[in-house]
C-alpha cells in the first residue's frame, strides 16, 4: 500500500491544469507552469485511553476497517477548526457516547511509513460507555487482562504500554 495514494495518479496541476507537474513522492508536488507547490503531510489523529475510577482501561472493539473486530481506544482525525483536545472529546462521544476528562498526555506516535500522527491522552471516565456502530463491544480491562494479541494497531499497543507502564516490546 502506498504511503500517499493520492500522488500515485497525480498528473495535472490543481491550479492551472498543466501536465508539467513534478511529483517528489511522497511529500511534495510542484507545477513548473504556474509555480504552485503543495506539501502532503501526515494527518493528526486524537485519541483517549479512558480509565475507570477502579483503574481499569476501557477498550472498544472496532466496527469498521481498518482493524474491524480488534480492540483499541476511541480516536479519530482532527478536523479543521478544532483542537486536538476537542477532537479527543468528540471521538469519545461519537464512539462510546461518553464525556470524559482528559487527565494528561500519554504520548505522540508516528512512523515514517504511516500517514498519521497519533496524539494519545489519558482520560477519566465517569459514566458508562455504550456500544455504537463504531464500537461493537466495549469492555473495561484490568491492566493485567488487556488483550495484547487482539489490538488493532501498532500504536494502540505502544500507547497502552506507555499508559500502563508496561515495557515496550
Amino acid at each position: 500500500m502506498s504511503i500517499n495514494p493520492a500522488l500515485d495518479t497525480w498528473r495535472f496541476c490543481p491550479r492551472c491544469g498543466s501536465e508539467d507537474v513534478v511529483v517528489e513522492f511522497p511529500r511534495h508536488t510542484h507545477c513548473r507552469s504556474c509555480g504552485r507547490h503543495e506539501f502532503h503531510n501526515p494527518k493528526p489523529v486524537a485519541s483517549t485511553i479512558p480509565f475507570t475510577a477502579d483503574g481499569e482501561v476501557v477498550l472498544l472493539r472496532r466496527g469498521f476497517d481498518p482493524g474491524r473486530g480488534l480492540w483499541t481506544f476511541p480516536g479519530g482525525f482532527v478536523d479543521l477548526g478544532e483542537s486536538v483536545e476537542h477532537a479527543a472529546h468528540r471521538e469519545a462521544m461519537e464512539e462510546l457516547e461518553v464525556r470524559l476528562e482528559l487527565t494528561g498526555l500519554v504520548g505522540v506516535y508516528s512512523r515514517p511509513e504511516d500517514r498519521i500522527v497519533l496524539v494519545v491522552f489519558r482520560g477519566r471516565l465517569d459514566e458508562e460507555p455504550r456500544t455504537t456502530p463504531e464500537a461493537t463491544e466495549v469492555r473495561a480491562f484490568a491492566p493485567a487482562d488487556v488483550p495484547w494479541d487482539e489490538l488493532a494497531f501498532w500504536s494502540t499497543r505502544a500507547a497502552l504500554q506507555d499508559a500502563l507502564g508496561v515495557a515496550r516490546d
